[in-house]
């Protein structure tokens, strides 16, 4: 399950989190020969500075502070090979991307989205995938890629 700062345990270590995906992403491109150049390791750890969605203008406005050259293709090329190595899911009900916290099994990724904070957990459950393709099937119809966004309330917006 995909964690987020208001979900996370008390002593979660964020910045050893970051690293870890960070370091997770360097070697699974390593191991695809793909390159994971400096702008696109800045945009996967923006990203991942938060365990929440965040949208590629934001992301573009982040990146904007640091480079002044930074302009939208270069967010959305960042994005796209990001989202082609399996390092990030795109969360379509909020036009946001999150970063993957199992880059090397590469999956479509189901979520729970809060519609209040926006906060996204990822479910990974492989039953989930499963019954989807057996339904299409029984149908006959060939499932190539499946993404389940559940939206509602989170328990700590339930709360407040």
């Amino acid at each position: 399950m995909m964690m987020n700062e208001a979900l996370s345990p008390p002593n979660h270590d964020h910045a050893r989190c970051v690293e870890d995906a960070l370091e997770a992403a360097e070697a699974v491109c390593a191991r695809r020969g793909a390159r994971l150049t400096p702008t696109r390791k800045r945009v996967l750890e923006l990203i991942w500075r938060e365990h929440k969605p965040v949208g590629a203008y934001d992301l573009l406005h982040l990146l904007q502070q640091e480079r002044r050259g930074a302009a939208p293709p270069t967010v959305y090329r960042a994005l796209e090979f990001l989202q082609e190595q399996g390092l990030i899911h795109r969360i379509e009900f909020l036009n946001a991307y999150l970063g993957c916290d199992d880059p090397e099994n590469p999956h479509v990724g189901h979520f729970l989205v809060c519609r209040v904070c926006g906060n996204a957990i990822e479910l990974a459950d492989e039953r989930i995938e499963g019954t989807i393709s057996e339904s299409a099937q029984s149908l006959g119809f060939a499932a190539e890629q499946s993404m389940v966004e559940i939206k509602g309330v989170c328990a700590d917006c339930q709360k407040a």
